[in-house]
């Protein structure tokens, strides 16, 4: 990977891993102080009700819940467009040149917000290495952070997601 190539990018079909290998991820580099978020469902009864949005600084705000009534909806989910970019307010993407963003993800619901948009692609032009999951679809804007020249993109499947870890850490480590 050249050193152009700042912003690494995992895609792949729902539940595949890719939540779980950005948190891995985090979990190894986190005495560098990384900035940024991960999404988790949340659940209840043994179903997914919604989507939670967790801070590397621990702060948390719902994404988007079956209960949230919004004119923006992504299936039976209505999404919480003002809770999300508060959130984001809260997250220190300025800390520094040479920093390592995590973002998950870059999917529909985040993409409704324009806020996160403009500075999704802000962060993806800066000094900063990203780290962000991002949808399998090729839609508008996902489509076209793909095929930014700045990005490696890595698919996850069942037989490299084990190995990606090891792959992207190994990036990480050399390059900052």
């Amino acid at each position: 990977m050249g050193k152009d190539k700042r912003n690494i990018l995992i895609s792949g079909l729902p539940g595949i891993g890719k939540t779980t290998l950005i948190k891995k991820i985090y979990q190894e580099i986190r005495d560098i102080n990384p900035v940024g978020f991960y999404t988790e469902e949340i659940r209840n009864e043994g179903q997914r009700k919604g989507f939670q949005l967790i801070g590397l600084n621990g702060n948390r705000s719902i994404l988007a819940h079956v209960l949230i009534e919004s004119t923006y909806r992504v299936g039976k989910y209505g999404v919480d467009i003002k809770a999300f970019d508060e959130f984001l307010d809260t997250l220190d993407f300025e800390q520094g040149k040479d920093s390592v963003i995590i973002i998950d993800e870059i999917g529909k619901m985040e993409c409704l917000s324009g806020k996160f948009v403009k500075m999704i692609w802000d962060i993806m032009g800066s000094d900063n290495r990203v780290i962000a999951t991002i949808s399998h679809t090729d839609g508008g804007i996902k489509g076209r952070i793909k095929q930014r020249e700045d990005v490696e993109l890595f698919k996850m499947n069942l037989d490299n997601r084990e190995s990606l870890f090891t792959e992207i850490l190994e990036i990480v480590k050399t390059s900052n």
